[in-house]
């Protein structure tokens, strides 16, 4: 498990890491120039995350046909995922551009509507080698390939870093671009990151001297249809759970600026340590697939709750470590007394608000490795946005708890998606029968 997941997670820091340079590089600009790559992005990723969850799917089919040892029929997901994530790209482009139509209508402060305009209007072109390279690395990793996804986004920082500080900044005889330049750079990266993984897996097919330039690469509508059972209800799943947090963020940006700063800092600190479970769950999606296709229940039980295991088991200790050093964590952001103290306070809640998420977030792997992905977007709907959001406002504005009451809402929510999911995998996994044939081969029924 740990084999699997670790160059996953080392690649989910990276990609949280490539937002934050571009705030950082475009930083001497001035704020404006800080909002508006920080309102430009969160516009941009709340429409291309709905498209990267919808090739979620790929992990259930790929891992259960390479545990199948059919891996034609791997490469025949891949080319349906390719067609499937340019296919979303359409309508998510066209989306954006509304969106950028939209924009000066948004009611934006003027400093930060110019340059906000000219992110947008490049970073949206970004979309379709994003979600390839969402397609390819759901492919590698269902094969257990996921040290090329690891190279891919360690050296996609190192191209970002190169591509901010020259058209950002006009160096090697490039125009200076300021925000837009770093616009440019995402997209370069972006493209980068689809090509290095291109390149992966046509070393990796000539490796296993496979058939993928003799697959058929027309399109299968049947194979579709399966790839969007799947992942729409992942999409939705990861929208609102991604959309859940964003509005406790809107939430608290009308709080003074002290509890609006605090939530900010306490809110990154959890979502850094959150990129371990988020890539635990990937792996732990992948090897109960893997087990799944191969027929072995028994295997595919015990790496789901391995997996459960590693990813609670990591939370418990960053949990821990924000009981006992919760200033100094939020130092590393601000030395300002009242946002150290509020601060602090918000890392106390998130102790237990790491064991939850984690839990919610694993569980939702495993589940998708058995090719059930209704549950959490139905947990993710009752949890955050019937539950643990109300409660979040009520406790927040009604009752007048500040930011400390929207926290307490936001663990509601994660508390009740935890605990459910990790039944629904319980209910689902014991419905896998176990037969024995005299060959001492496994036969699986449901």
């Amino acid at each position: 498990m740990l084999r699997l997941a670790g160059p996953v997670v080392v690649a989910e820091l990276g990609w949280m890491s490539m937002g934050m340079v571009d705030i950082v590089m475009v930083g001497p600009l001035g704020p404006a120039a800080i909002g508006a790559v920080g309102v430009g992005t969160a516009l941009h990723m709340a429409f291309a995350v709905f498209g990267m969850g919808l090739l979620l799917g790929l992990d259930t089919v790929v891992s259960q046909a390479f545990g199948a040892r059919n891996v034609d029929e791997c490469h025949r997901w891949l080319v349906q995922g390719t067609w499937l994530a340019v296919a979303a790209s359409i309508p998510l482009v066209a989306i954006c551009l509304v969106v950028l139509w939209a924009v000066p209508r948004m009611g934006f402060h003027p400093d930060v509507m110019a340059p906000l305009d000219g992110y947008v209007s490049v970073v949206i072109w970004s979309t379709l080698p994003l979600l390839l390279y969402a397609a390819f690395r759901r492919y590698l990793q269902g094969m257990h390939v996921v040290r090329p996804i690891m190279v891919a986004l360690v050296s996609a920082n190192v191209v970002n870093v190169l591509a901010n500080w020259a058209l950002i900044y006009g160096h090697w005889g490039l125009p200076q671009l300021g925000v837009t330049g770093a616009a440019w750079a995402t997209l370069v990266s972006r493209i980068y990151m689809m090509g290095v993984l291109v390149g992966a897996i046509v070393l990796h097919d000539r490796r296993l001297k496979g058939s993928l330039t003799h697959v058929a690469r027309t399109i299968d509508v049947g194979r579709l249809r399966r790839l969007l059972g799947l992942g729409l209800p992942a999409a939705f799943q990861l929208t609102l759970e991604v959309g859940a947090f964003a509005s406790a963020t809107v939430l608290a940006g009308r709080l003074e600026p002290v509890s609006t700063a605090s939530h900010q800092i306490a809110i990154n600190i959890a979502a850094f340590a959150f990129m371990v479970p988020l890539g635990v769950s990937s792996a732990g999606a992948v090897r109960v697939g893997t087990h799944i296709g191969a027929g072995d229940p028994v295997a595919a039980r015990s790496a789901g709750w391995t997996a459960v295991a590693v990813g609670v088991g990591f939370m418990a200790l960053t949990g821990a470590l924000f009981l006992a050093m919760p200033r100094a964590l939020v130092g590393l952001f601000s030395q300002d007394p009242a946002v150290l103290a509020l601060g602090a306070s918000l890392l106390l809640v998130a102790a237990l608000f790491q064991l939850f998420d984690g839990l919610q977030a694993v569980a939702t792997g495993v589940l998708r490795g058995l090719g059930e992905t209704r549950a959490p977007m139905i947990a993710n709907f009752v949890g955050h946005w019937l539950l643990g959001l109300p409660l979040g406002y009520t406790l927040c504005f009604t009752l007048g708890m500040g930011v400390i009451g929207l926290w307490w809402g936001l663990l509601t929510g994660l508390f009740l998606c935890g605990i459910s999911l990790l039944w629904a995998w319980h209910v689902r996994i014991a419905g896998y029968g176990v037969g024995q044939r005299s060959d001492g081969v496994r036969a699986v029924s449901r």
